[in-house]
Order: C-alpha cells, then sequence, then structure tokens
C-alpha cells in the first residue's frame, strides 16, 4: 500500500486555505428549480436517477483548479428516516483518466462533515463554486482513479430541513448514492463493481450508519470496507460537550434536525423567545456562519423554563428519538477504520473507543486508530494519508486490518 505525503501535505494546505476562504460567505444557489423534486415522485428503487445535468468542481473557492473530471449533479430516490420515499441531490465525479488498477474502477460515497442546515449549503452547490471544504480529500479519492459519489443528504438544497446526523435519513442517502452513480450513463462506472465509503464527522457518523445498514438496506453492493473518522456515535454525550461550546451552532442544527425528523417533539415549544429566534436563524446557515453567530451559548439561556437541552434528553419522549441514532446497536459486514483524536475538541473521543470496541464484539474487522493531533479540524487532515491507504489495501484485496483487544 502506498501513501502519499506531499499529495497529503497539500490536501491539509488546501483545506486550511478553503476552511479560511470559507468567511467569504457560502456559494450562491444555482438553478433553483434543479434541485426543486417533482410531485409525486416517479415510481421506481432506491437509488434511481430522477435527473441529473453536467456540472464541475473546483477545488479552491477561487476557482483557479478545477478537478479533472467529469461531474454530475444528480437527484435520486431514497428514504427518509421513517422510510417513506424522498428526493435527494448530489454530485457524481468521474475521473477522467483511466482506471490502472485491478479489476473495474470503484466507487467510493464520500459523505462530506457538517455543511449546515441552509439550502445553499448543499455539498453539489458548495464543489461547483469551489468552496467545499473537504474538496482537497475528495480530489485526493479521484487522484487514485476512483469513482466518487458526494451525497447532499436529506434537506439540504432540496425542500425540508435537514435531517443533521440522523442515522437512518444519512445512512439511506450514503447508499442510495452509490446506487445512483451506478446507474447513471453519463457517469461510465461499473453498475455492480467494488465501492467502500468514506466520512468524517457528520460525514463519519453517515458512513458508520452506512456501513452498519448496508447489510439489510443495500445488501447488493459489493461493499469492501467504510472508513468512518470522529464519529458521533452517541448524540447525547456530544450534546453535552457542545452546549456552551464554540461549535454550539452544530447543536442547533440538531435540534433543527430532531424536530424535522420527529414533529412531535415540538422543540420550538421548549425555546423562549430569544431561542425561537436562534431556532430559526440556525435553519438557514451553513457552518460558518453559526459558529460565528452562536459561539460559547449556554442552551439554558433559550429555553422557557430554564434548563439546558442536556437536560431534555433522558424524558420521553426526548430519550427515546436520541437513542434512535446511536450508532452500535448494527453489524457492518464490510471492515471498518475508525480514525479519532484523543484530543478531540467537538466528537468526545471515548464514545468511538466503545464503538469500535462494541463492534468488535460483534465480530466486525475493526482497525482503531487513535491519533494525538488537537482539534476536531487538524485531526480530520492528520487522517487523510491514512484513509487513503487502507482504502487502497480494501481495493486491492489485502487482508483488512484488525486491532480488536488493543484499544
Amino acid at each position: 500500500m502506498r501513501i502519499f505525503p506531499r499529495r497529503a501535505l497539500s490536501a491539509a494546505v488546501a483545506t486550511v486555505s478553503a476552511l479560511a476562504l470559507a468567511t467569504l460567505g457560502p456559494p450562491q444557489a444555482s438553478a433553483a428549480s434543479f434541485y426543486d423534486p417533482p410531485s409525486p415522485l416517479p415510481a421506481g428503487r432506491n437509488g434511481d436517477v430522477i435527473r441529473h445535468e453536467a456540472s464541475t468542481f473546483y477545488i479552491d473557492p477561487i476557482q483557479l483548479i478545477k478537478a479533472d473530471a467529469n461531474v454530475q449533479r444528480i437527484m435520486y430516490r431514497s428514504t427518509d428516516t421513517h422510510g417513506s420515499p424522498i428526493a435527494v441531490t448530489g454530485t457524481v465525479l468521474t475521473p477522467r483518466s483511466a482506471w490502472h488498477g485491478a479489476g473495474v474502477r470503484p466507487i467510493v460515497s464520500y459523505a462530506v462533515g457538517t455543511q449546515g442546515e441552509g439550502d445553499d449549503c448543499a455539498p453539489s452547490k458548495a464543489l461547483a463554486a469551489g468552496f467545499e471544504y473537504e474538496g482537497p480529500f475528495i480530489a485526493g479519492l479521484l487522484t487514485r482513479g476512483y469513482g466518487v459519489v458526494v451525497t447532499d443528504y436529506e434537506g439540504l438544497g432540496t425542500p425540508g430541513d435537514h435531517t443533521y446526523v440522523n442515522r437512518a435519513s444519512e445512512g439511506h442517502a450514503v447508499l442510495d448514492a452509490i446506487r445512483a452513480a451506478q446507474r447513471l450513463p453519463e457517469a461510465g462506472l461499473p453498475d455492480d463493481g467494488p465501492v467502500a465509503i468514506a466520512g468524517y464527522s457528520q460525514g463519519g457518523g453517515a458512513s458508520a450508519a452506512a456501513a452498519e445498514l448496508q447489510p439489510s438496506y443495500a445488501p447488493e453492493l459489493d461493499l469492501k470496507g467504510a472508513y468512518a473518522g470522529a464519529v458521533p456515535a452517541n448524540l447525547a454525550e456530544v450534546a453535552k460537550n457542545l452546549d456552551g461550546h464554540y461549535a454550539f451552532g452544530f447543536l442547533a442544527f440538531a435540534m433543527v434536525s430532531m424536530n424535522y425528523a420527529y414533529p412531535e417533539l415540538n422543540i420550538p415549544g421548549l425555546l423562549n423567545a430569544r431561542g425561537k429566534q436562534l431556532f430559526e436563524q440556525v435553519r438557514t446557515e451553513c457552518t460558518v456562519e453559526a459558529v460565528a453567530a452562536h459561539a460559547f451559548t449556554h442552551s439554558e439561556t433559550l429555553t422557557a423554563d430554564g434548563r439546558p437541552v442536556t437536560g431534555f434528553l433522558g424524558e420521553e419522549p426526548y430519550a427515546s428519538r436520541v437513542a434512535e441514532q446511536r450508532i452500535g446497536s448494527l453489524k457492518p459486514t464490510a471492515p471498518v477504520l475508525i480514525v479519532h483524536s484523543a484530543l478531540d475538541d467537538i466528537v468526545p473521543y471515548a464514545q468511538d473507543r466503545d464503538l469500535g470496541r462494541t463492534w468488535c464484539g460483534k465480530g466486525v474487522k475493526v482497525q482503531f486508530s487513535t491519533t494525538l493531533i488537537p482539534t476536531h479540524v487538524l485531526a480530520a487532515v492528520r487522517a487523510f494519508p491514512e484513509a487513503f491507504a487502507w482504502l487502497e489495501g480494501r481495493f486491492a484485496g489485502l487482508p483488512a486490518p484488525v486491532n480488536c483487544g488493543w484499544f
């Protein structure tokens, strides 16, 4: 297996640049009509392509570096939290260079990290505008010759709120994106070849959820493995960490998500006037906006009774709904790489160690990698070369490394 330190360094530099330049603002919406699903949805299977159009992928916000790939924006069928059919958008990228590896060209379904709640935060729009901060990792996958599909998840670009860190909805979107990429003739990708899943942070949760759901939801996929970095496996614990944190906006995203997926919770009914105002504001915000606007907010200042949001999580009906998002109750059949920094300042490290141990106990082939890189963002960059090398090994047919019992 090869590791490309020079490329990894370039990716790291590009990522930091993208994060800095993201303060210029989110990309403006392109033709909104593309993101409006037909009503009713056409009959079909999960993963069927509803519509598609040519698009672009700029790696940098200044739009100086265009990916050497054929790019298609897609809308495809998927299912929401409750199994109802929905339309989800995304992007399929096919390298223009020939595949030189063994067998047919693999496909990686890349699940992006936190983008926000607003429709302008959709990854398909960010990729086309050069604002996708995970663009360098996606470009690295293309450089290795893989076909790549990037879902927008439920509600980013399309009508309705984005179901942020929702286990079922995100897992379905990630798996159905692979099916859509396989079925899109313009992508020129194999319809039954090897596939893998990758993601970090919110994307790590989506990747892990998809790996768990794949045996029952998409058993026909030839899934070789899933890389899941900094997985928010236990949302109750993440919520405790984010309350009063600089990334409080992420907790607000989750409140919007839970209210949309489970309207009976009536989360706005728990909030005071300030809380309701923040709730409505965050529904249109992207990551940088939300971090800047709501840093260090304490949720007890937003609730009608003065309790923090975490004070409700042990009560019904909230406890059951939050428990439904817990990752680790199902068994992936493909190997999994979990990478997490013990110094992560957003997603608590212990919950991923527990997730890895739980999966090991179920017989999953788990490689758990601990890093000591400070901060959630820098740890993502550190994980790049390790994830690339691990994916190369899975597509090369090498035995998956396992360190169960050693972490």
